[in-house]
């Protein structure tokens, strides 16, 4: 069975019925490793790569300086690479986002300075000449940049990650159960959306307080759904974990949930492929990995949602 042809699954309510789940469970993971495979090999997703390839991966102090200058960029390139690269054109009055492009120039052996610097430095190596020195990171300047909100011309191949179907009671019934799995959760306005291009977020506050999940409206409600459950994953699998480096297992496990649990209530979530691809391009079999905790998460929402709808 694929997602794109799935229907709502249920299970006896009987002393197997884990077992059952966990079993049809572990199915759909296969599912999905496959899917992101196969993803991963799509002319889509190759065009995709192709325009990341242009933006670069910024260190942690550009990161901050980009995000205190524009609180919601999400891709920044130079002027003339946004002409040049991508058939867009930065618009009249917009103003340029500063940060520090490394200098790259033919350095010193032994100083590690370029050669006008060498030569005014106390520095006395001199067994080789500057002209067969290699080039080396020697400093850096200010450059502007400009984030795509910036710009206006040709659209960037996007992927097609969202989730269809019809989604029922499904977003009523999550919300209702947010008390239950222990979350906070807001809908919010296009309008009044402050996180960018996020559809959603889970914000980890005191130990006293729940986390605070945010999504971001839309008429998609399947994919509302599956968006919020993403971020209850989030909330109740990586409330305790600060790692940076860690990040795309995260949201591996997040989207592996939402995947799950949408396709448990008859959604198409075969979208949540290029969202993982995206991610871990060269590393699906991960997901096989973290299948216990991706499993256990989607169960407890599942349980949750199930019931507040058999409730009703």
């Amino acid at each position: 069975m694929t997602t794109s042809d799935c229907r709502q699954v249920s299970f006896d309510d009987s002393d197997t019925r884990r077992d059952e789940m966990h079993s049809t469970m572990e199915a759909w993971v296969d599912n999905l490793v496959d899917e992101v495979d196969e993803a991963v090999s799509s002319e889509q997703f190759e065009e995709w790569l192709d325009v990341q390839s242009h933006f670069h991966d910024y260190f942690y102090r550009n990161t901050l300086l980009i995000t205190r200058q524009c609180l919601d960029a999400t891709r920044v390139a130079g002027y003339r690479t946004w002409q040049n690269e991508f058939d867009r054109h930065v618009k009249e009055g917009e103003s340029a986002i500063w940060i520090w492009a490394p200098i790259i120039a033919k350095q010193c052996p032994e100083c590690e300075n370029s050669p006008s610097y060498h030569d005014r430095s106390d520095c006395e190596y001199d067994e080789t000449s500057p002209k067969e020195w290699s080039k080396g990171l020697v400093g850096f300047r200010p450059a502007p940049v400009f984030d795509i909100s910036q710009t206006e011309g040709e659209p960037l191949p996007e992927l097609e990650t969202e989730a269809t179907g019809e989604a029922g009671k499904l977003v009523p019934a999550l919300l209702e159960g947010a008390s239950i799995l222990e979350v906070e959760v807001e809908i919010v306005s296009p309008v009044e959306w402050p996180h960018g291009d996020a559809r959603g977020v889970c914000q980890y506050r005191s130990p006293a307080e729940r986390p605070l999940i945010e999504v971001r409206d839309r008429e998609n409600s399947a994919d509302l759904a599956v968006t919020t459950v993403h971020e209850y994953a989030h909330a109740l699998l990586h409330s305790d974990i600060d790692d940076k480096t860690e990040r795309s297992k995260r949201e591996l496990e997040a989207e592996a949930v939402g995947y799950i649990v949408g396709r448990y209530f008859g959604l198409d979530t075969s979208g949540s492929a290029f969202y993982l691809a995206a991610w871990e391009s060269e590393e699906s079999a991960a997901i096989l990995d973290r299948l216990e905790r991706i499993s256990s998460t989607a169960a407890e929402i599942i349980d949750v949602v199930d019931e507040v709808i058999t409730d009703e």
